[in-house]
């Protein structure tokens, strides 16, 4: 079975790896780490192929130590105790490297298997995730070891990779090759900072490409056919949806319309435009409340359209979202209203009805004051008129302040004029 080139070209030393450099450049922590041969637990964060295993196999290397590789997807308690038991033998005399990939993908009595072992220092554990750790790695290994993140890299990074694994086929074939422009580039971009991606990509180029029995010519053509679709790192139940949902809700909150269209634009790629039109419709009302109250009318007018279209058409209407609640007016003032009262209802802090706002009453021998006495603010001059409307417990408290845009601020002027 032939290796694929991803393999074939995995670096071989640290000066080898693309990006990283915040990990792995001169004295920087991750590499002054591996140099000391003296390795901890550790949890490498980040996304798929930007070089978490194949720093995990230097650090096995450079250490003298045996290293054995579980996938979260299929590992079993039976898997661990078999390694665990390899350090009674010979190949277990310069220490046992456990590398567990994905170990997101263990359950919590899987993952807590492990403790006994890291704490005693029967294993050194490297575990790899693409999510989250302190979302989804059990609290007891997260405190017994030290999480690096590893980045995407950027196009830049990997044009070294692109080209090293291009030279290495053509040298392997014992053919030329003529590299069209922009080859090179058009899959640095394509590839949303996927080294393994890229590489993949370059044997399908090369395996595609036009040959002469002389020289290989990778047209540039052919490559965008390869690479029709960017990589984007997105998965619609894990970190980088919510990542994106974030960035988006933000930019709109910091009423940049670009960013907002970026973040928006991203997700209609990935044809999640549900998630797109619920978010819109909570920041109508979340960051633009009151300010303009109309946002959240328009907005689902939008998000309506939109769902009946269906992409492509449906771009225009959440387009239109999008730029409108960027551009209007901010609020919060309802939110952080509720908030407030919401806060006093769960801690206990509310006193019964006032009598006058009762749906029914009873006058019973000990009430001081007979009826209702409910005064119905209509037959009143602008339909308003003085009673008490909060629990007693709760006279005077204040949950709602105004915001400082127009439209509050006319409200304000309004009620202070006639409640004076």
């Amino acid at each position: 079975m032939s290796v694929p080139l991803a393999e074939r070209i995995r670096p071989k030393t640290l000066d080898d790896i693309v990006g990283q450099t915040h990990l792995l450049g001169e004295n920087k922590p991750l590499r002054r780490i591996i140099e000391s041969g003296k390795i901890p637990n550790m949890i490498f964060y980040g996304p798929s192929g930007v070089g978490k295993t194949t720093v995990a196999r230097m650090i096995a290397n450079n250490a003298n130590m045996t290293m054995h590789k579980l996938n979260g997807t299929s590992a079993s308690i039976a898997d661990i105790k078999q390694i665990v038991a390899e350090t009674e033998t010979l190949s277990g005399i310069n220490g046992i490297l456990l590398y567990l990939d994905e170990i997101q993908y263990l359950n919590k009595k899987q993952q807590q298997s492990l403790l006994e072992y890291i704490e005693n220092g029967k294993i050194t554990l490297i575990a790899s995730t693409t999510e989250n750790p302190y979302f989804y790695v059990y609290n007891a290994i997260i405190s017994r070891s030290t999480v690096f993140e590893f980045k995407p890299l950027t196009s830049e990074e990997i044009l070294p990779a692109i080209k090293r694994a291009f030279q290495l086929m053509a040298d392997e074939l014992g053919l030329k090759l003529r590299l069209e422009n922009g080859v090179l580039e058009h899959i640095a971009r394509g590839c949303g900072g996927d080294v393994r991606k890229s590489i993949n990509t370059v044997e399908l180029c090369i395996l595609s490409a036009d040959n002469d029995g002389e020289k290989l010519t990778v047209n540039l053509d052919n490559v965008k056919l390869l690479t029709q679709r960017s990589n984007m790192r997105y998965d619609r139940a894990g970190d980088e949806h919510y990542d994106i949902l974030s960035a988006l809700q933000k930019s709109i909150r910091g009423s940049d319309e670009n960013a907002a269209l970026h973040y928006a634009a991203r997700l209609m790629e990935a044809g999640d435009i549900i998630s797109l039109c619920r978010r819109l419709l909570v920041i109508a009302s979340e960051d633009i409340g009151l300010a303009y109250p109309m946002a959240a009318v328009v907005t689902k007018s939008c998000v309506d359209s939109a769902l009946q279209l269906g992409l492509p058409e449906a771009r225009i209407p959440l387009a239109e979202a999008v730029v409108l609640l960027a551009t209007a007016p901010k609020s919060n003032s309802a939110e952080s209203a509720i908030d407030a009262a919401l806060a006093d209802v769960r801690n206990g802090d509310f006193g019964d009805y006032p009598r006058h706002l009762q749906n029914k009453h009873f006058d019973g021998e000990g009430a001081k004051v007979k009826g209702q006495h409910y005064l119905y603010p209509h037959d009143y001059p602008n339909h308003w008129v003085k009673q008490q409307y909060l629990p007693d417990k709760l006279v005077g408290r204040t949950y709602y302040q105004y915001g400082e845009n127009k439209t509050e601020q006319m409200a304000k002027a309004y009620w202070e004029k006639i409640k004076k």
